[in-house]
């Protein structure tokens, strides 16, 4: 491998996508307002030099941006125009009606391009909906009828239907006749035809400023979606989204785009596009009311419900993952995204703006009525950025918004500036990755850093994916973070290659002030070591390992495939995982041997392999009185106190060094002769006892973590409510689910006999189980021989007193041996305070990878 580059951390942005919530934090500042009182703003679009307003009338008004003047009025419509779509780069505005018509404008001369008929004309009802595509050319429109329609604007598309207006020997197609718009008067019997005038359609009020005859365009049937919904198609969007401050994508080669549609029915539709069509891919159940208008951003959907709430949605993983109540019904009747910021309109009239954390960190009364409509809009020179909502008081308001360009949401969407540069070294390439890894937060024992998992398992599947895996977003639970799948596929041989899985978790415990000298979320090299929240634990062993994978990858010396499977839940008791894996198995394949890196050597510069591992059980104590809490000045020697009792009961679990519970070292594997020389000779690397060693890995321990009581925590309270938590270590070969309920039972056992009018209940919170590598095995025989080779010394086999509780799953699942090779150095200190690499040997582990990997 080669050198790691120098590593500047002033190139990392702000540690968090949930930036802290200010307390006074300032509202947009209203730039100007537009409009008419009298007339309703039912939609909006805006470019670098126009604002477009569309309302009850049946004009288009089209404001100056720069100088707030009328400019012109955009005439042809004769409905309501409900819906407005830019196409930047033909210069088009889009507009949809009542009328049941979509017209095209050009946005530089104002004058009308094309009329667009719907399938069925006035059948379709209002046309509510639009959004252009913008990589296929193509317009959707979302139809009261509740279908979907398309028609297509490229070369061949109009070429062909110039033909077909040709071959058809009519210069102007007519409509066909609507057997309820159309019809006369029950009592004259005549049947419907065009004469009987109902309503005013006349495409003739602005044909005549068309030139040629092919500019009325009639949607054919093979491009309707009838039914699309079970309701009116209220909203529709783009995903990958190409709106201003969505993230703004640049069109890719081999895209795949996705149209969104929200409609009454209360669901959420995802189809693909493709140019002959639309395919359904999945629906998303609200419950809350009609859907009224959607956004999305990276590859997160914003539905806003009929009932005021925001559902969240994960186009990866199909999941809802969130819901944002706004105000309880009241209607949400549009979205906007401004980068990290989500802005939403509701029908009172107030507008919120929202942190990527989902925090409200802005409320104001923008409108005296129902706020119907919004855009995000840029300055042609991209240095200013406003807010612009509409609604039926008649005004469109102008806002002033400010990007927060600390946020580090946007950057972390766009992966392509990471791993692209065909000049970096893999060396460089795993450090500012690493670097990027850190700097999210992804604390998963902390529910304000919810996002910043999920953000964090988004940006390690597109890195992944960029290192040339194949990668996706599997769904754990319901509000759980992710699973991440990658697959580097090996050279295929002769013979069939091994499966490696990957093990992983890309979450971290939160970083305390004490004991970090640097911000804990942004990579530092100080002296040849890297420090950082997650170095060791567990993003530095994702990314060398990931690195290793792709440089042989790219020489074509892969012999095997390696599956990543990393989850986000680990430091939490990986909620969800077990559930996940067997639903996902089929995605996962057969696997041949499990690999992991999680823990760290015993000495500084003797490399080790890790072959065992405490299980654990996490249990929760609570005695409660059934009163409130009382005062000691009052009740203090008359009230039976939960404490009293708490402190007894947990006092029956240990006696004289030893856990008391009945039977508990029945079933403890006896130290063989092999494993006591073991222990001498890592005592004389650390210069500690072996008994120490002993004790802390393979023998069983119990813990009392914590006590907390009810009430406010003063000297004069009884609390009516004692907590304590428990835990207990386990070793081979004692069986995780006896070991657990002879902790229930002896609790309870306990309690009884104190006669206590007290209550006491007992939880077992979460378990794992203990794991034993097997040494005489072929592939731990592999990894010795590999780490051998690479420092030319016998790796030390060392034990851990912690617990993966994924590890031990895995290998029944699966079927197949788990290999644990740590990175972490002895001066590692605990996963509570700092976690550090040391650079140069991180590019060596990295090569120890590539050989292991290049000798299987």
């Amino acid at each position: 491998m080669v050198n790691v580059s120098p590593f500047s951390p002033t190139i990392v942005p702000h540690p968090s996508v949930s930036r802290s919530i200010r307390s006074a934090a300032p509202r947009p500042r209203l730039l100007h307002s537009l409009g008419d009182e009298n007339k309703s703003v039912l939609s909006l679009m805006a470019n670098a030099n126009h604002i477009f307003t569309g309302g009850q009338g049946q004009d288009i008004a089209v404001w100056d941006r720069h100088t707030f003047t009328l400019k012109t009025s955009l005439r042809g419509h004769t409905g309501s125009i409900l819906a407005l779509e830019l196409a930047e780069e033909k210069g088009w505005l889009f507009s949809a009606s009542g009328d049941s018509t979509v017209r095209v404008w050009s946005t530089v001369t104002f004058l009308p391009v094309y009329i667009l008929n719907p399938y069925l004309e006035t059948g379709a009802g209002d046309l509510f909906s639009l959004v252009w595509n913008p990589a296929m050319q193509i317009i959707y429109v979302g139809c009261q009828n509740t279908s979907l329609q398309w028609q297509g604007f490229c070369k061949f598309q109009l070429d062909r239907h110039a033909e077909e207006q040709c071959g058809s020997g009519t210069s102007t197609p007519t409509r066909k006749v609507h057997k309820f718009f159309d019809s006369y008067p029950q009592y004259t019997h005549r049947p419907a035809d065009l004469q009987a005038n109902n309503f005013s359609i006349s495409p003739s009020i602005s044909q005549g400023a068309f030139v040629g005859t092919n500019s009325l365009i009639n949607i054919s049937a093979t491009n309707v979606i009838d039914s699309a919904h079970f309701g009116y198609i209220y909203c529709m969007a783009l995903l990958p989204s190409t709106r201003e401050g969505t993230g703004h994508l640049a069109q890719k080669p081999g895209q795949n785009y996705y149209l969104v549609t929200g409609s009454g029915d209360e669901t959420v539709k995802i189809w693909r596009c493709n140019p002959s069509g639309l395919n359904m891919m999945h629906t998303f159940d609200c419950h809350n009311g009609a859907v009224l208008s959607i956004v999305t951003s990276g590859e997160t959907i914003y539905a806003g419900c009929q009932d005021g709430h925001v559902k969240v949605l994960d186009f990866e993983t199909r999941t809802l993952v969130r819901s944002i109540i706004v105000q309880e019904n009241v209607d949400v009747l549009s979205l906007s995204i401004m980068q990290s910021d989500l802005y939403t309109c509701s029908a009172n009239g107030h507008i919120h703006r929202w942190s990527s954390s989902f925090d409200r960190t802005a409320s104001w009364q923008a409108h005296d009525g129902i706020v119907l409509s919004s855009v995000v809009s840029c300055s042609s020179d991209r240095k200013s950025f406003c807010l612009i909502t509409g609604a039926n008081d008649g005004f469109v308001k102008v806002w002033a918004i400010v990007p927060e360009v600390e946020n580090n949401l946007s950057q972390l969407r766009e992966v392509t500036t990471l791993i692209s540069d065909s000049d970096a070294t893999q060396g460089d390439t795993m450090t500012y990755a690493l670097s990027k890894f850190v700097s999210i937060p992804s604390v998963s024992s902390d529910p304000s850093h919810r996002e910043d998992c999920r953000q964090a398992a988004i940006w390690l599947k597109k890195g992944l994916n960029q290192l040339g895996a194949q990668s996706a977003l599997l769904p754990t639970h319901e509000a759980g973070s992710p699973l991440v799948l990658g697959t580097f596929h090996g050279t295929q041989g002769k013979h069939p290659k091994p499966r490696i899985l990957f093990y992983g978790h890309y979450d971290v415990i939160s970083a305390p002030p004490e004991g970090w000298d640097t911000d804990p979320f942004i990579v530092t090299g100080r002296n040849g070591y890297l420090y950082g929240r997650g170095v060791t634990d567990d993003k530095g062993p994702i990314m060398a390992v990931a690195c290793a994978a792709a440089e042989l990858l790219q020489d074509r010396a892969l012999g095997v495939d390696l599956v990543f499977l990393i989850e986000g839940e680990e430091e939490t008791g990986s909620a969800g995982f077990v559930d996940a894996i067997k639903a996902h198995k089929h995605l996962i394949g057969n696997i041949d041997a499990i690999l992991l890196s999680n823990s760290t050597w015993i000495s500084e510069h003797h490399p080790c392999i890790t072959y065992g591992l405490r299980g654990v059980v996490h249990s929760t104590v609570e005695i409660t009185s059934g009163v409130p809490d009382l005062h000691s000045g009052v009740e203090g020697g008359a009230a039976a106190e939960p404490m009293f009792d708490m402190i007894r009961v947990l006092a029956t679990l240990m006696g004289e060094g030893k856990v008391a519970i009945p039977d508990f070292y029945n079933r403890v594997r006896h130290q063989t002769e092999a494993e006591k020389q073991l222990y001498d000779l890592l005592s004389n690397v650390t210069q500690k006892p072996g008994s120490v060693l002993s004790s802390r890995w393979s023998e069983p321990s119990l813990t009392v973590h914590n006590i907390d009581v009810s009430g406010p925590r003063n000297t004069t309270v009884i609390p009516g409510k004692v907590t304590a938590k428990v835990s207990l270590r386990i070793v081979p070969d004692q069986d995780l689910q006896t070991i657990a309920q002879s902790l229930v039972n002896h609790l309870r056992g306990s309690f009884d006999r104190f006669q206590s009018p007290n209550q006491l209940s007992v939880s077992i919170d979460r378990t794992a189980d203990w794991w034993l590598g097997n040494l005489d095995g072929p592939w731990f025989k592999a990894l010795k021989a590999a780490v051998h080779d690479e420092w030319n010394v016998e790796p030390l086999l060392i034990r851990e007193g912690g617990s993966v509780p994924s590890i031990p799953y895995l290998e029944k699942e699966f079927g197949c041996p788990a290999l644990h090779l740590p990175l972490g150095q002895s001066t590692v200190r605990s996963v509570l305070t700092v976690l550090f690499l040391e650079a140069d040997d991180q590019r060596s582990r990295t090569k120890l990878i590539c050989l292991m990997s290049a000798f299987l």
